[in-house]
């Protein structure tokens, strides 16, 4: 152990001489990571609230040919315009999000007490029309649930015979999982990314980078049996690692308690930071032990950092998978990596509960996945070839 302790401080004055790295390591992620969500949630939640309040602008086609409807749109803050010579024309070049075209039917079909027509034009694959077009349909959802419930009532029967099931929903959904749905979706690969390669820059260049200044070779050469050398180098990228990972935590809560709208909700208190230290710590070890394996297997500095643009896309695996196809919560996803890790932080974002048995699996894999990659790295670290620069 003192060997493991003599190196790991070895190291870490070493990496602190260099001032400008240690800077950028600790502090690029504190400031860009809250700056990027808080910006990221503030433009949203502005949009959304611009969105709902503003007045909406609505061409319209075939104005003339339903002037109660128009009025009712006009009540709901609607402004109807005139029709645009092509009303599809207007919508992909992003001129208006939705037009309204009211078929020349509609007149006819409403005097027979007939289901009268209207187009609502939009482009699906702009999510930002997604609030005007909600909008539009509900406005004019709501005039025809009107005027059936009065067409009905004139006829002297009760408006409920039309309707004889009625759905009632119960949300269950916890508000501090509603605020954080907007979260749950890039947080865990943001937070999982900064803890995987928190320690990489100091974790390649004691290995690789040695390697290469042939500064290597006397160290293996001392007494110190070599997975203890190994342990020290992973015990101190272990801990800049976690002392990144701990200022971006530190300056998240700090963001989120001076943060206006949906993000000012999230649930940023010291038991939930606690908990989502301990979880990324299991994924700094697995990082840590990861990258040395991998330093110990390539012959330059060049190489072992080529391998960085692979690893950048394993904490977005689980992510792009939840998206596409999710899942039920089962307890072998507490055991797959970064599966796992967001699994967690997802649940702590939603404040749904983590059982016992959950931080057990979780806890008890993640560490046997570092034992593993420690075990493989050690057994690279024996050869001798090791210590022979490229």
């Amino acid at each position: 152990m003192a060997t493991v302790l003599a190196v790991a401080r070895k190291e870490l004055l070493d990496l602190f001489r260099d001032r400008r790295t240690v800077m950028l390591g600790l502090l690029m992620g504190p400031i860009l990571m809250p700056a990027l969500i808080l910006g990221m949630g503030s433009m949203a939640d502005s949009r959304m609230r611009t969105q709902l309040e503003s007045t909406l602008e609505l061409p319209v086609v075939g104005a003339d040919r339903a002037p109660n409807l128009v009025n009712h749109l006009r009540s709901r803050n609607i402004e109807v315009l005139p029709p645009p010579d092509d009303a599809e024309a207007v919508v992909r070049d992003q001129e208006h999000d939705v037009v309204l075209v009211i078929s020349e039917e509609f007149g006819e079909d409403w005097r027979g007490s007939r289901n009268a027509r209207v187009e609502l034009v939009h482009d699906s694959s702009r999510r930002d029309s997604d609030i005007p077009v909600g909008r539009v349909r509900s406005a004019v959802e709501e005039y025809g649930a009107t005027v059936g419930v009065l067409r009905i009532m004139t006829r002297g029967t009760s408006p409920v015979i039309g309707t004889p099931v009625t759905v009632a929903q119960r949300d269950i959904a916890t508000p501090e999982a509603r605020r954080g749905m907007l979260l749950a979706a890039f947080l865990p690969y943001l937070l999982i990314l900064s803890a995987f390669l928190g320690g990489a820059y100091l974790v390649v260049d004691v290995t690789a980078g040695e390697r290469e200044r042939q500064s290597l070779e006397p160290l293996l050469a001392t007494p110190a049996s070599r997975s203890a050398i190994m342990s020290g180098k992973i015990v101190a990228a272990c801990a800049f690692g976690m002392l990144s990972l701990l200022l971006i935590l530190l300056a998240f809560k700090i963001s989120f308690q001076f943060a206006g709208g949906v993000m000012a909700q999230v649930d940023v208190s010291w038991p939930v930071m606690a908990q989502l230290l301990l979880v990324l710590l299991v994924m700094v070890l697995i990082g840590t032990t990861l990258l040395t394996l991998i330093s110990a297997s390539v012959k330059s500095v060049k190489e072992a950092q080529s391998y960085m643009s692979v690893l950048i896309l394993l904490p977005i695996v689980p992510t792009l998978i939840l998206m596409v196809n999710p899942l039920k919560d089962e307890a072998w996803q507490y055991a797959v990596p970064f599966l796992a890790q967001n699994q967690m932080i997802t649940a702590l974002v939603r404040n749904d509960p983590i059982s016992l048995s959950q931080w057990g699996i979780y806890l008890g894999a993640g560490l046997a996945t570092g034992l593993v990659l420690w075990l493989l790295a050690a057994r690279l670290y024996h050869r001798e070839k090791l210590a022979i620069s490229a």
